[in-house]
């Protein structure tokens, strides 16, 4: 049995082509997956952006549009900020609701499957380790979070958009936890 002979495909973003197997240099990007997803980007020029994307669905919406928009979201700022290089996530491990656990995992796919099709490199962030970084203590609240967050210089407009932040600062410091 052979192979299949492999055919070359057009890229239709020549920014996002990885050529000669090379990293490209890019955008970072911090997330705080949830109907409120929290983000901030740094770009290639040491920018950093931050804010909050609504998941929110409506009455009218199917089951899957939230992932749609979180998709179609992601697309976007990989076109208008990016490339993306890296992507790194909050790692929830456990959760207060079965409903926040089945968004965060729906969520969870739809990352990893974009990481991967654009060949995004990614990383989930234990929680413990990002209250430790930003607050001194792994079972912060959110308040101190807030106020580690706010101290660094960072105005962030709630808890989650405090929580990407501070996973940008951590991914930044310790270059993905390669100190």
């Amino acid at each position: 049995m052979t192979l299949p002979e492999m055919q070359a495909v057009a890229c239709p973003n020549p920014a996002q082509a990885n050529v000669g197997g090379t990293i490209r240099r890019g955008a970072i990007l911090a997330l705080d997956l949830g109907t409120s997803a929290g983000w901030a980007l740094q770009l290639s020029d040491g920018h950093i952006s931050t804010g909050t994307v609504s998941l929110k669905h409506t009455r009218y919406d199917g089951g899957g549009m939230r992932y749609l928009r979180f998709r179609r979201w992601l697309e976007q700022l990989d076109l208008d900020a990016g490339p993306i290089e890296a992507v790194y996530f909050e790692e929830v491990r456990r959760h207060a609701g079965t409903d926040a656990a089945h968004v965060y995992g729906g969520l969870l796919g739809i990352l990893t499957a974009w990481c991967e099709e654009t060949l995004v490199a990614y990383q989930g962030v234990p929680v413990g380790t990002i209250k430790r970084f930003i607050t001194g203590k792994g079972n912060a609240d959110k308040a101190a979070v807030i106020a580690a967050v706010q101290a660094k210089g960072f105005a962030p407009a709630e808890d989650n958009e405090a929580d990407a932040i501070a996973i940008l600062l951590w991914a930044i410091e310790t270059r993905g936890g390669v100190r």
